[in-house]
């Protein structure tokens, strides 16, 4: 919505509605290239990855042991619930437990103080890494559960009689894992990662109420969409439409890089795989 509302006044403000074109507002897209929008385009992607990544790789292995057959793991629905509660958390409301217990008089400081492991208080909201650390850890927990649901539905829907064949065959875990549920989960995979890249692109909620609005310690928590909603509030119209276009640009670009991949990897025939026989080569 913040994209569509913000490209009706880019049209507005560029185009100027119904009087004559003014190239003058296509100045709005080169200013934004001389401000700190590079820095946060910066801080965006890394808050982001550094949630994304184990993420994705602790619930892909999370999602392949709790589904696999041989193992007799018990509780499977009560674990389902417990890390899909963070989801129905309310950014906001879990932005404010995070600032709370990482604060210089937080509880993880007064256990930590107590068990002689630090002498003085860190300060988690008042470095970069501490605060980048704290919004990448925030994005990890509010979307581990949904990321691990759907991989172990995904897991689930392969035909077990592979997974049987290939025990017969002598197959490791390791390899089973592999060769076999790597490749059958790879349009979830690929699916997943595409909306965590838009989504992080969007992150704004916890940055925003971590750090106030102000993307502190010096502007390295401000991301993208915190820029953008500066302009709006200070009424700058023009280069807020210019960013959104930038945005939709860049997510657009970024999608068809991983579809393009991602149709490769596909494309592309095992290595194992025997060549196809053309005419003619018998003799």
């Amino acid at each position: 919505s913040a994209l569509i509302h913000s490209t009706m006044f880019t049209i507005f403000f560029i185009g100027g509605g119904l009087n004559p074109w003014n190239h003058y507002r296509l100045s709005n897209y080169t200013s934004l290239l001389s401000t700190d929008l590079p820095k946060y385009a910066w801080n965006t992607f890394v808050m982001w990855i550094l949630g994304f990544v184990p993420q994705l790789a602790i619930a892909l292995l999370l999602a392949a042991w709790f589904t696999d057959m041989r193992l007799k793991i018990r509780c499977k629905q009560f674990f389902k619930v417990v890390i899909y509660l963070p989801n129905l958390i309310m950014a906001s409301a879990f932005s404010m437990l995070f600032f709370a217990l990482f604060s210089n008089a937080g509880p993880i400081n007064n256990i930590l103080m107590n068990l002689g492991i630090i002498g003085d208080a860190i300060r988690f909201t008042e470095s970069t890494i501490g605060m980048r650390g704290l919004v990448a850890l925030m994005n990890f927990l509010m979307w581990f559960g949904n990321s691990t649901i759907m991989l172990m539905a995904a897991i689930m829907g392969i035909n077990p009689s592979v997974f049987e064949a290939a025990e017969l065959d002598g197959c490791t875990h390791a390899q089973m894992f592999f060769k076999i549920t790597l490749p059958q989960i790879r349009p979830l995979l690929t699916y997943t990662f595409i909306t965590s890249l838009v989504g992080g692109l969007q992150m704004f909620d916890v940055p925003q109420i971590l750090s106030n609005g102000q993307g502190t310690p010096d502007r390295t928590t401000m991301t993208l969409i915190m820029f953008l909603n500066n302009h709006l509030k200070s009424k700058n119209y023009g280069m807020a439409g210019a960013l959104s276009m930038y945005l939709f640009v860049i997510s657009g670009i970024l999608c068809f890089i991983v579809f393009k991949i991602n149709t490769e990897k596909e494309a592309k025939p095992p290595k194992d795989e025997p060549k196809k026989e053309t005419k003619g080569a018998r003799a």
